[in-house]
């Protein structure tokens, strides 16, 4: 039984592309079943090329789906929506743009706001994301934990209902990895977002997430749900906790076995997002 209240909604959710190569069907993701619930925090992790960027990039009505349901609050997603906000591996800054032009660069182009609200509402999701004092600043002077600081302050301006989060922190050196998934639960407990985070990372999405969904090797489906119950607010030391690294072994015999599948079940040579 699926939720009626369920904020993200995926029921036999398919997902194709022609490949122009080959002159073939490509399926990336086959039946996909799941539910994110308002103000969830939900990470999809699984082997490489399983489909994970290949559904949230659907979730953000970016890829049409073949088959199957995908509905946000009930409604159907077709196309890309100010109600979702995705955040990239990659900032995407324009290096001519100041921290504070960066932020309000989104709502100028969908001319959503006015320009002194905007402003004003950057500023405070500037200080949010912890860059008060480099609302001046260019993106050279940057490091790359403050550069998707921002990334991260401008799609929260546009206050979305769902923010959809693919691999934001795999460019960054492991220590900035880790503050900055110590500082992304910080913002998400302030603002109750509903969150769907895509990463290769187990100790990060048990670390960030309210449930961890494993998917298949390609094509992509849901093989396991995990319910992480540990406490919040969680700081760094919760990943010595024994329930944790219960966890962690939970999931990677998961995605283990699906590295053993046989190589028959794949379109050999095709690289799946």
């Amino acid at each position: 039984m699926y939720d009626r209240s369920a904020k993200l909604a995926a029921k036999g959710v398919v997902i194709e592309y022609w490949l122009q190569r080959s002159h073939a069907l490509f399926t990336a993701v086959q039946g996909v079943d799941l539910e994110v619930r308002t103000g969830e925090f939900v990470a999809i992790v699984g082997p490489s090329g399983c489909g994970k960027t290949t559904f949230l990039n659907a979730v953000d009505g970016l890829l049409p789906i073949a088959a199957g349901t995908l509905t946000l609050d009930g409604r159907a997603i077709t196309q890309p929506g100010a109600d979702r906000a995705m955040v990239f591996q990659q900032p995407g800054l324009l290096p001519w743009r100041t921290v504070l032009g960066n932020v309000i660069f989104g709502v100028e182009a969908q001319r959503t706001m006015g320009r002194a609200e905007s402003i004003e509402r950057a500023k405070q999701q500037i200080e949010l994301v912890g860059l008060s004092g480099f609302e001046d600043a260019y993106p050279l002077e940057l490091s790359g934990g403050m550069q998707q600081r921002v990334n991260l302050a401008r799609a929260l301006l546009t206050d979305p209902e769902m923010l959809l989060l693919d691999e934001p922190f795999a460019a960054l050196d492991a220590q900035t990895r880790e503050m900055m998934q110590l500082e992304l639960l910080k913002i998400w407990s302030k603002t109750k977002k509903t969150a769907l985070f895509i990463t290769h990372d187990i100790k990060e999405a048990i670390y960030l997430a309210d449930r961890v969904i494993v998917f298949t090797r390609r094509p992509g489906r849901v093989k396991t749900v995990v319910d992480i119950t540990l406490s919040r607010p969680r700081d760094l030391r919760i990943k010595r906790d024994p329930q944790f690294l219960t966890y962690e072994d939970q999931i990677w015999e998961s995605i283990q076995e699906e590295l053993a599948v046989p190589a028959e079940r794949l379109i050999a040579g095709v690289p799946a997002a």
